[in-house]
């Protein structure tokens, strides 16, 4: 498991396995065990048989490829990087493991211009400040056709400037700290790699503290962003927007799909027709119209392309933990 969203993620992949009837192993980051140790605790004091769920903590070099590398183990379930899904992926090959693989993402948020601009600039906010920008589905590519782009980008600077880094356990907070120093600066080094490249800083792109401590980075929206741009095409995992203005449909949804990515998308307008049109056309396991970041047990979640197979939640995440089998009685 990565070390955003811990519990949350973690039960996407356990609950269907346990109802499946398969006994788990969870690992989870070495950034953030705790979570996973305590909830062992809780299911065993709830009556989970011994052996059924089972936490290792450790790092993925050692826990986690002894993990997917055991001839005892029948299915991988991860979610994490593309990169470190690819190694998963060709280790499993060995012992012929089932391997479902949620990545990484770069997905796009479109706006166009009939659609309702302040629901939209609050709907972008939410998709790539949400969580500080560590979620997979994070709106980090922010399309805006040109006609009401200025508009949008002034609006949304504006919102991004008063999210004020604060303390995670304030209730009042709604930009906490990065998971680490190592995230953190691998965040500000995008930041850098945008105005380096050519991108306007509209608002943030400095580091912060609260009280003097604390990983911070703050709300960064960049406008001006091409499609070859680092920061347009590379997962960041952090509160970093990039802004692309597009002139017509057909453009939007080329640069949609202008990703290795396809976990999830955003549509804004007020046209449902336009709107099933481009969610048919864009390549990503989740697209939402007028709305952003919502999820339901029932519906499914995964990605295209560079952003894995398979499916949680919904029915289709029982798939990958079941057999079939077939059965033939002469008499």
């Amino acid at each position: 498991m990565p070390w955003n969203f811990l519990l949350n993620l973690a039960g996407w992949k356990f609950a269907p396995a346990l109802a499946a009837g398969c006994t788990v192993v969870l690992k989870p980051a070495s950034e953030t065990p705790l979570t996973a140790l305590l909830f062992a605790e809780i299911a065993q004091a709830a009556g989970i048989p011994p052996g059924a769920f089972n936490v290792v903590a450790g790092d993925g070099r050692t826990a986690g490829a002894a993990l997917v590398k055991h001839p005892g183990v029948d299915k991988i379930a991860f979610t994490g990087s593309t990169a470190v899904g690819q190694g998963i992926m060709r280790e499993a090959a060995t012992t012929l493991k089932r391997v479902t693989l949620e990545l990484g993402g770069k997905s796009p948020n479109i706006v166009f211009a009939d659609a309702d601009v302040a629901a939209a600039v609050r709907g972008a906010q939410t998709a790539i400040f949400y969580g500080k920008g560590e979620v997979c589905a994070a709106g980090s590519r922010l399309l805006v056709e040109r006609k009401i782009h200025d508009q949008v980008v002034e609006q949304l600077a504006a919102r991004a400037k008063k999210l004020v880094p604060g303390d995670p356990f304030d209730k009042t907070t709604r930009l906490g700290a990065v998971v680490s120093k190592r995230q953190q600066q691998t965040v500000l080094g995008y930041i850098e790699k945008g105005k380096a490249e050519g991108a306007t800083l509209a608002a943030g792109g400095k580091s912060a503290t609260v009280n003097g401590k604390g990983y911070f980075v703050e709300a960064t929206v960049f406008d001006g962003v091409t499609p070859e741009m680092t920061i347009a095409r590379e997962e960041i995992f952090g509160p970093v927007l990039a802004v692309l203005a597009f002139d017509d449909l057909e453009e939007g949804i080329r640069l949609a799909n202008q990703s290795m990515y396809g976990l999830a998308a955003g549509i804004w307008t007020r046209d449902i027709s336009k709107a099933h049109q481009v969610a048919r056309a864009i390549k990503a396991g989740t697209v939402w119209v007028n709305t952003y970041n919502l999820y339901d047990s029932a519906a499914p979640f995964g990605g295209y392309k560079a952003s894995g197979f398979g499916r949680d939640l919904g029915r289709e995440a029982l798939d990958g933990y079941l057999e079939t089998k077939t059965v033939w009685i002469g008499l």
